[in-house]
């Protein structure tokens, strides 16, 4: 081997061979684990091996290869992407070290003890810049001497050393720099980078106390949110929030979709399904009471229910002297065939129907009477539950209609039970709790719901209810046959 080069081809190489076949698809659990373990010291050694190549380079080193600058070159020849290369560079920035003007000889790096982890594989890209990055924030803030004891701290914290008393190096020299003996005089495991950052994140909060309050004006400086134009079907919604309205966030989606709205249908909708209908042995869901929505789809539900509530909230400020309320344009004769498309104003592209029946169940009619371009003729049907009504049925029913989801009957909308469109009233007789997306999906997931004596009756699907009956599915004195005994 005559150069650095040919060396790591021939590591390359090895690499190339142990990947040949199905040399790794044969290995046993216990080698499975070992292998994976050495691969992830290979790649922080490979991490190690960039940064140290572009931090003693020249800061125009990329020009000289007709690039824009080193990130472009660095996606060239790394074959990676912008941002992977943009890491690359601010741990290499973090990691040069300046020529002394008087001896030639480099200068200390300003992280001199990550530096060292760095090149001993304890500590890759990640890991870095998790465990700088909150003193970064802060460097005005935090003096030299020390950043260079948190470098230290970090630095043996990321080998699994004990950490050293008054700052001073320990007595185990091991954990010091040599890699090979390390694990000899570890107290712990090695850290992970989501361990250097919270350790980073601490002993930032202990040396800058007074720094979250610039580092909150400078957040609601950068506070921002943006809805993306139309794409599949769906708007892209990208922003930075504040860590006050993502706790908002989090707490009206654990509400939403905590555990219990996922719980069990109440004991009187109970019943003996037997073996699953589809047939399938292997289905330990015959009774399909499991959601299968994902994580990201809840969140969107629980973030469209808790944007009617606060619309329908009398402290919502008015918008042309009403609340604002989301208005779907759809033609008189397609709503009644149930055929066409609706559109909603400022939106790019039409909904489909099941869209406009949903707004207008909860809402209002507006009929806007043309003639040849000139408003003729206006006309509104109020099909809103007063306050009163709502307060009503939400008594009654307690949580949502549906057995099963126990979103509780103050946060969903108020379905008409049989549509205004054919007459029916805005009625307590005629009102049921849905939440958002148990409303939005009614027509297409087989429960159906009617009003017998004013009391709801639930029909599930023949998944669900291979008897398909009429059930109440609230406890109440008449489905446990007591209402002829109170009386009596």
């Amino acid at each position: 081997m005559t150069s650095t080069a040919d060396a790591l081809a021939q590591v390359a190489s090895d690499l190339r061979t142990v990947l040949a076949g199905d040399v790794l698809a044969g290995l046993s659990d216990a080698e499975r684990a070992e292998v994976l373990r050495v691969f992830g010291e290979v790649a922080r050694l490979v991490d190690a091996g960039v940064v140290e190549t572009v931090a003693t380079a020249a800061a125009d080193f990329g020009h000289q290869f007709g690039c824009r600058g080193t990130n472009e070159f660095l996606q060239r020849a790394l074959l990676t992407d912008a941002a992977t290369a943009s890491k690359i560079i601010r741990v290499s920035n973090a990691m040069h070290r300046e020529i002394s003007i008087v001896s030639g000889e480099r200068l200390p790096a300003a992280w001199p003890q990550l530096r060292e982890a760095l090149l001993d594989g304890v500590i890759g890209v990640a890991g870095l810049l998790a465990a700088t990055a909150p003193i970064d924030r802060a460097h005005t803030r935090i003096g030299v001497e020390e950043r260079l004891l948190v470098d230290e701290h970090l630095a043996r914290y990321a080998r699994g050393c004990p950490a050293s008393e008054e700052g001073s190096p320990g007595d185990d020299r091991s954990c010091d720099g040599d890699a090979a003996d390390a694990s000899e005089t570890r107290q712990g495991p090695p850290a992970t980078p989501e361990d250097l950052r919270h350790a980073a994140e601490y002993l930032t909060a202990v040396l800058d106390p007074d720094g979250a309050e610039p580092s909150d004006h400078a957040a609601q400086a950068r506070r921002r949110l943006s809805v993306g134009r139309l794409r599949n079907g769906v708007h892209p919604v990208r922003g930075d929030f504040t860590p006050e309205l993502v706790a908002q966030l989090q707490l009206i989606f654990d509400a939403f979709n905590n555990p219990k709205v996922g719980g069990a249908p109440a004991s009187a909708v109970a019943f003996d399904g037997g073996e699953d209908v589809e047939g399938d042995p292997f289905n330990d869901d015959a009774q399909h009471r499991i959601d299968t929505r994902t994580s990201g789809q809840k969140r969107h539900d629980a973030l469209a229910a808790a944007l009617g509530i606060a619309a329908r909230h009398d402290d919502m400020p008015r918008l042309g002297g009403a609340a604002p309320t989301l208005v779907v344009h759809v033609d008189a004769a397609d709503l009644a065939q149930g055929t066409g498309w609706a559109r909603l104003p400022g939106a790019e592209a039409a909904v489909p129907l099941s869209v406009a029946r949903h707004t207008a169940c909860t809402g209002a009619i507006q009929r806007v009477l043309f003639d040849e371009g000139r408003i003729i003729g206006i006309t509104v049907t109020d099909r809103v539950f007063t306050v009163h009504q709502r307060r009503a049925i939400v008594a009654r029913d307690r949580e949502c209609l549906i057995p099963g989801c126990h979103v509780s009957a103050s946060w969903c909308e108020i379905h008409h039970v049989t549509e205004h469109s054919r007459g029916g009233p805005t009625h307590t007789d005629n009102g049921v709790p849905l939440c958002w997306w148990h409303h939005r999906s009614l027509d297409t997931s087989g429960w159906e719901i009617r009003m017998f004596g004013g009391v709801p009756q639930i029909r599930g699907p023949a998944w669900w209810d291979p008897d398909r009956r009429w059930r109440t599915p609230r406890i109440t004195l008449e489905s446990l046959g007591l209402a002829a005994a109170r009386t009596g």
